[in-house]
C-alpha cells in the first residue's frame, strides 16, 4: 500500500520508524512546518534521513494542499499527533481516507489533555481510539479501543510514555493492517455520552491546599511532567512533581515535616509528602534541597 504518514513530534516519529522496519511504502510525510528559532521536529529530520519526500505546509485548507495530497496517490493516510484541522476533501484524497490516534476512549475525554483529565478526575483506566476524523474535534467513527489502568500513584509521564505510546504506535500498526485487509470498521461515536475538555492549563494545575487530598494528589499526578502542579511560598511560585499521599490531619497548607525524603504538607484529609520540585528560576530539584534554598520551616503555609 501507497502509505502517507502525517503528524509530528516523537510519536510520529515512533510511527514512521515502525512503518519502516516492516517495509512499508511510506510515499510522503507531512508535518507542522518548523517555527523561526525552534528545533527542527524529529519526524522532519527521520523523514530527511530516510530521504522519504517531506512536506510542510502552513494549512491544509487550501486549493494547493488538496493537490498535494492528491498527487500522492497513495492508498491510505495515518495521522499520528496532528494538531492543524485537515478538511473532509483532503482526508478522503487517499483510496481508503485517514485515520488517527487518539489518547483516550473516544467518546470520552475528547480534546487536547485527554491523558491528563482522567488522571485529575482520579479514574483507573483509560486508553487510545483510532478513529476515522470528521470535521469535529475529535469525533469520527471508531475502528478500534485500547484499554489501560491508572494506577493509584501513576503520573502523565507513567501513562502516556510506558502505556499509551507504545501501544498507540502498535494500535496504528493494527490499523493499517485491518484497512490492508479489507476490514474497514466504523463506529459511530454516541457524543452525548462522552465529554470534551480543553487544554489541563496553569490554571488547572494550580494547587488548592483545602481541597480533598485524593484531589490534590491526583492534579500533581495529571501535571507530571506537563504543566506542572504549583503552589505558592510568600508569594513566589513553584512546581511540584514527584510526591506520595499519607495520612494525617491539620490545617491544610501547613509544612509538617521537613526530611531527607521531602516536604510533608498537610491537606484536607490527608497529606502529601513533596519530593521534587522546581523553584522559579531553577531546574527540578530534591524538595529537601528546596526547602533549605528558602529556608523553610515547620509551621510554614503553602498556598500564600
Amino acid at each position: 500500500m501507497r502509505i502517507v504518514l502525517h503528524g509530528q513530534q516523537a510519536f510520529g516519529e515512533a510511527v514512521l520508524n515502525k512503518l519502516l522496519e516492516r517495509g512499508e511504502d511510506v510515499v510522503a510525510v507531512c508535518c507542522a512546518p518548523t517555527k523561526e528559532g525552534k528545533p527542527e521536529d524529529p519526524l522532519a529530520l527521520l523523514a530527511k534521513d530516510k530521504g522519504i519526500p517531506l512536506h510542510q505546509p502552513d494549512s491544509w485548507k487550501t486549493p494547493e494542499a488538496l493537490e498535494l495530497m492528491q498527487s500522492f496517490k497513495s492508498d491510505v493516510c495515518l495521522m499520528a499527533y496532528v494538531l492543524k484541522f485537515v478538511p473532509e476533501a483532503v482526508r478522503d484524497a487517499p483510496t481508503y481516507g485517514t485515520f488517527q490516534y487518539h489518547p483516550s476512549l473516544c467518546p470520552q475525554h475528547r480534546g487536547p489533555s485527554s491523558i491528563n483529565w482522567p488522571i485529575a478526575m482520579g479514574k483507573t483506566h483509560t486508553g487510545l481510539t483510532i478513529f476515522w476524523p470528521d470535521d469535529g474535534l475529535d469525533e469520527g467513527p471508531i475502528m478500534l479501543q485500547k484499554t489501560c489502568p491508572i494506577g493509584p500513584d501513576e503520573t502523565l509521564g507513567d501513562i502516556y510514555f510506558k502505556k499509551l505510546f507504545p501501544m498507540g504506535v502498535d494500535a496504528m500498526m493494527e490499523g493499517l493492517d485491518m484497512v490492508r485487509a479489507g476490514v474497514i470498521i466504523k463506529h459511530d461515536q454516541r457524543l452525548e455520552d462522552g465529554t470534551y475538555e480543553g487544554w489541563f492549563n496553569k490554571d488547572c494545575a494550580k494547587l488548592d491546599w483545602t481541597k480533598p487530598v485524593a484531589e490534590t494528589y491526583n492534579t500533581i499526578r495529571a501535571a507530571n511532567p506537563a504543566p506542572g502542579a504549583w503552589t505558592t511560598l510568600n508569594g513566589a511560585e513553584v512546581k511540584i512533581y514527584d510526591a506520595a499521599r499519607m495520612d494525617g490531619d491539620g490545617t491544610p497548607g501547613e509544612i509538617i515535616d521537613i526530611t531527607e525524603e521531602g516536604v510533608i504538607v498537610q491537606c484536607n484529609g490527608g497529606r502529601i509528602l513533596i519530593k521534587r520540585v522546581r523553584p522559579e528560576g531553577s531546574g527540578k530539584i530534591p524538595a529537601s534541597e528546596w526547602a533549605s534554598m528558602v529556608s523553610l520551616q515547620n509551621g510554614a503555609t503553602l498556598g500564600q
